[in-house]
């Protein structure tokens, strides 16, 4: 089993550096297209911040997208709105207003926060950048999406894989909306053909909107309450755009409790001889704990084709964003973790 760990990309803390600054950068770049030409560069650190002041971009939220879309904002000199959920914890809140975000607050659920940020945009003549789709409403989720196309790419780079044989025979990947999946299996079935490994998705029981959306046959909502401890997978309802290129090259989907996740993360963070100790937040244990899921149901196992001898991928997609709740799951700070994990990458080098 190998665990990519985007943790450490950014100061963010989580994989989702990689789609709303893009979304963004490539939103200017279309806005602006006949008035000047941007240097991503230059962009990304402000040098274009007079040109940019009047923009404002908005999104809803459970906590990682819109903390990387406010600091884009931040670094790029525009003005940036997130509207928060109520499940949303003010630990998540504070992380994201210091980045300059102006904060929003409604009183219902992830979904009920992306069509009121989406209503405020067309009020104010502001620019929605989410990460999931709706009618109308693509371009800039198909650009996120592409964004977290890096972390495949990553993969196949550092095992030097050809792409006529693929490293893994199985890739876990978190739910969500569906874009970090649709990302990442789209590129690996682009690379890999008809050699590409067998996909699994990994929701909420109460979040199962991909899961719902596969027994139907079409992007729909959840059945549960939405209300899980793995926050950036708390959502009710299915990415339209995502769900077109999931349903034809997913293989199954799965749902953990919110114990499962919690498992992962302390399992993760003990380590062992051969493992170092890892820093995972809840959402990002997610497709650790599926795969310790199926493998304590030998019929589950035997229906995804998980054996022994099977080369498993999984993504950390998220360390201690929310350091306070990762203290209180796993009865460790992630400083201790890391700590420990230094002491094992210290005794690696003496071996």
């Amino acid at each position: 089993l190998c665990l990519k760990d985007e943790s450490v990309r950014s100061p963010l803390g989580s994989f989702k550096a990689l789609g709303a600054p893009v979304a963004l950068m490539r939103l200017i770049a279309r806005l602006w297209s006949s008035e000047a030409m941007f240097d991503p560069r230059v962009l990304i650190n402000g040098g274009y911040s007079g040109l940019l002041e009047g923009l404002t971009v908005i999104s809803a939220t459970d906590g990682n997208h819109g903390k990387s879309l406010a600091a884009a904002a931040q670094a790029i000199g525009c003005r940036c709105v997130i509207v928060l959920h109520a499940n949303v914890s003010v630990e998540r809140e504070k992380s994201i207003a210091a980045y300059n975000a102006e904060i929003i607050r409604i009183s219902g659920n992830y979904d009920e926060s992306v069509e009121h940020a989406a209503h405020l945009a067309q009020t104010n003549g502001w620019h929605v950048v989410s990460d999931t789709s709706y009618e109308g409403y693509e371009a800039i989720p198909r650009d996120v999406m592409q964004g977290y196309g890096v972390i495949p790419d990553e993969v196949v780079a550092q095992l030097e894989s050809s792409p006529s044989k693929a490293p893994f025979t199985h890739v876990f990947l978190q739910g969500g909306v569906g874009g970090l999946a649709a990302g990442i299996a789209t590129y690996f079935w682009e690379h890999y053909g008809v050699q590409r490994p067998t996909f699994i998705v990994v929701e909420p029981q109460q979040a199962d909107c991909l899961y719902q959306s596969a027994i139907e046959g079409y992007a729909t909502t959840a059945t549960g309450s939405v209300d899980s401890l793995m926050a950036g997978l708390a959502c009710g309802e299915a990415s339209p755009l995502a769900w077109k290129f999931l349903e034809p090259c997913v293989d199954h989907f799965m749902t953990i409790s919110d114990d499962d996740a919690v498992k992962a993360m302390q399992t993760l963070a003990r380590g062992t001889e051969r493992d170092a100790p890892l820093v995972v937040g809840e959402s990002g244990a997610a497709g650790y704990a599926g795969v310790t899921v199926l493998a304590q149901n030998p019929e589950q196992a035997r229906e995804v084709g998980l054996t022994s001898q099977s080369r498993v991928l999984v993504i950390s997609t998220e360390g201690a964003t929310a350091p306070n709740t990762y203290s209180e799951l796993v009865g460790e700070s992630a400083q201790s973790v890391l700590a420990r994990q230094q002491e094992w990458l210290e005794g690696c080098a003496v071996r």
